[in-house]
Protein backbone atom coordinates (compact mmCIF):
# COMPACT_ATOMS: atom_id res chain seq x y z
CA UNK A 1 0.00 0.00 0.00
CA UNK A 2 1.42 3.38 -0.97
CA UNK A 3 2.75 5.66 1.75
CA UNK A 4 0.15 8.35 0.94
CA UNK A 5 -2.61 5.82 1.71
CA UNK A 6 -1.30 4.84 5.18
CA UNK A 7 -1.63 6.28 8.65
CA UNK A 8 1.86 6.49 10.08
CA UNK A 9 2.14 8.67 13.18
CA UNK A 10 0.68 7.66 16.56
CA UNK A 11 -1.18 10.99 16.66
CA UNK A 12 -3.06 10.01 13.49
CA UNK A 13 -4.25 6.76 15.09
CA UNK A 14 -5.23 8.62 18.27
CA UNK A 15 -7.24 11.20 16.29
CA UNK A 16 -9.21 8.48 14.51
CA UNK A 17 -9.93 6.77 17.81
CA UNK A 18 -10.89 10.04 19.53
CA UNK A 19 -12.93 11.71 16.74
CA UNK A 20 -14.24 8.75 14.77
CA UNK A 21 -16.88 6.06 15.08
CA UNK A 22 -16.32 2.34 15.42
CA UNK A 23 -17.87 -0.85 14.07
CA UNK A 24 -16.92 -4.46 14.68
CA UNK A 25 -17.49 -8.01 13.56
CA UNK A 26 -16.39 -11.19 15.30
CA UNK A 27 -12.64 -10.97 14.65
CA UNK A 28 -12.11 -7.41 13.47
CA UNK A 29 -12.99 -3.80 14.34
CA UNK A 30 -12.92 -0.60 12.32
CA UNK A 31 -12.53 2.98 13.52
CA UNK A 32 -13.29 5.64 10.90
CA UNK A 33 -13.00 9.41 10.97
CA UNK A 34 -13.32 11.90 8.11
CA UNK A 35 -10.17 13.69 6.99
CA UNK A 36 -9.69 16.74 4.80
CA UNK A 37 -7.78 14.95 2.08
CA UNK A 38 -8.61 13.63 -1.38
CA UNK A 39 -7.61 10.10 -0.42
CA UNK A 40 -8.48 7.70 2.35
CA UNK A 41 -5.69 6.53 4.62
CA UNK A 42 -5.58 3.20 6.43
CA UNK A 43 -3.84 1.90 9.53
CA UNK A 44 -3.64 -1.63 10.91
CA UNK A 45 -3.36 -2.69 14.55
CA UNK A 46 -2.59 -6.07 16.10
CA UNK A 47 -2.13 -6.04 19.90
CA UNK A 48 0.59 -8.00 21.67
CA UNK A 49 -2.01 -10.23 23.30
CA UNK A 50 -2.64 -11.80 19.87
CA UNK A 51 0.75 -13.51 19.80
CA UNK A 52 4.39 -12.98 19.03
CA UNK A 53 5.80 -10.58 16.47
CA UNK A 54 5.56 -13.13 13.65
CA UNK A 55 1.84 -13.69 14.24
CA UNK A 56 1.06 -9.96 14.64
CA UNK A 57 2.99 -9.05 11.49
CA UNK A 58 1.20 -11.79 9.53
CA UNK A 59 -2.18 -10.49 10.70
CA UNK A 60 -1.31 -6.91 9.71
CA UNK A 61 0.08 -8.01 6.32
CA UNK A 62 -3.06 -9.98 5.51
CA UNK A 63 -5.37 -7.11 6.52
CA UNK A 64 -3.26 -4.63 4.52
CA UNK A 65 -3.35 -6.83 1.41
CA UNK A 66 -7.13 -7.36 1.67
CA UNK A 67 -7.68 -3.60 1.92
CA UNK A 68 -5.21 -2.91 -0.91
CA UNK A 69 -7.19 -5.17 -3.25
CA UNK A 70 -10.41 -3.27 -2.55
CA UNK A 71 -8.96 0.22 -2.01
CA UNK A 72 -10.57 1.62 -5.18
CA UNK A 73 -14.00 0.90 -3.66
CA UNK A 74 -13.32 2.98 -0.53
CA UNK A 75 -14.82 6.46 -0.53
CA UNK A 76 -12.03 9.10 -0.43
CA UNK A 77 -11.66 11.42 2.52
CA UNK A 78 -11.53 8.94 5.42
CA UNK A 79 -8.94 7.77 7.92
CA UNK A 80 -9.57 4.10 8.71
CA UNK A 81 -7.99 1.99 11.45
CA UNK A 82 -8.52 -1.77 11.26
CA UNK A 83 -8.01 -3.54 14.60
CA UNK A 84 -7.45 -7.29 14.86
CA UNK A 85 -9.50 -8.76 17.72
CA UNK A 86 -8.36 -12.39 17.52
CA UNK A 87 -5.24 -14.33 16.56
CA UNK A 88 -7.47 -16.44 14.29
CA UNK A 89 -7.07 -13.72 11.63
CA UNK A 90 -3.63 -15.13 10.91
CA UNK A 91 -5.13 -18.42 9.73
CA UNK A 92 -8.64 -17.79 8.37
CA UNK A 93 -9.34 -18.07 4.67
CA UNK A 94 -8.31 -14.92 2.79
CA UNK A 95 -11.75 -14.58 1.17
CA UNK A 96 -13.35 -14.63 4.63
CA UNK A 97 -11.02 -11.84 5.72
CA UNK A 98 -11.94 -9.80 2.63
CA UNK A 99 -15.65 -10.37 3.32
CA UNK A 100 -15.27 -9.18 6.92
CA UNK A 101 -13.42 -6.05 5.83
CA UNK A 102 -16.01 -5.33 3.13
CA UNK A 103 -18.82 -5.78 5.65
CA UNK A 104 -17.16 -3.29 8.02
CA UNK A 105 -16.65 -0.77 5.22
CA UNK A 106 -20.29 -1.09 4.17
CA UNK A 107 -21.52 -0.62 7.74
CA UNK A 108 -19.30 2.46 8.07
CA UNK A 109 -20.76 3.88 4.86
CA UNK A 110 -17.43 4.28 3.07
CA UNK A 111 -17.89 1.47 0.50
CA UNK A 112 -18.55 2.40 -3.16
CA UNK A 113 -19.36 -0.93 -4.83
CA UNK A 114 -19.69 0.50 -8.36
CA UNK A 115 -16.09 1.73 -8.19
CA UNK A 116 -14.67 -1.71 -7.36
CA UNK A 117 -13.86 -2.54 -10.99
CA UNK A 118 -10.10 -1.99 -11.02
CA UNK A 119 -7.61 -4.44 -9.60
CA UNK A 120 -8.45 -8.03 -8.83
CA UNK A 121 -12.00 -9.35 -8.82
CA UNK A 122 -13.37 -9.71 -5.33
CA UNK A 123 -12.56 -13.02 -3.73
CA UNK A 124 -9.42 -13.77 -5.73
CA UNK A 125 -5.93 -13.89 -4.41
CA UNK A 126 -3.16 -12.49 -6.62
CA UNK A 127 -0.51 -14.93 -7.78
CA UNK A 128 2.51 -15.04 -5.54
CA UNK A 129 0.46 -14.41 -2.40
CA UNK A 130 1.34 -16.94 0.28
CA UNK A 131 -1.25 -17.89 2.90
Amino acid sequence: MKRAYRLRAPEQYQRVRRDGRSWDVALLALNAAPNRRRVSRCGFVAAKRLGGAVVRNRIRRRMREAVRLMYTAIDPGWDLVFIARAAALADIDFQQLQAMIQQLLQRAGVWKPAQHQAGHPQGTVPSGYVH
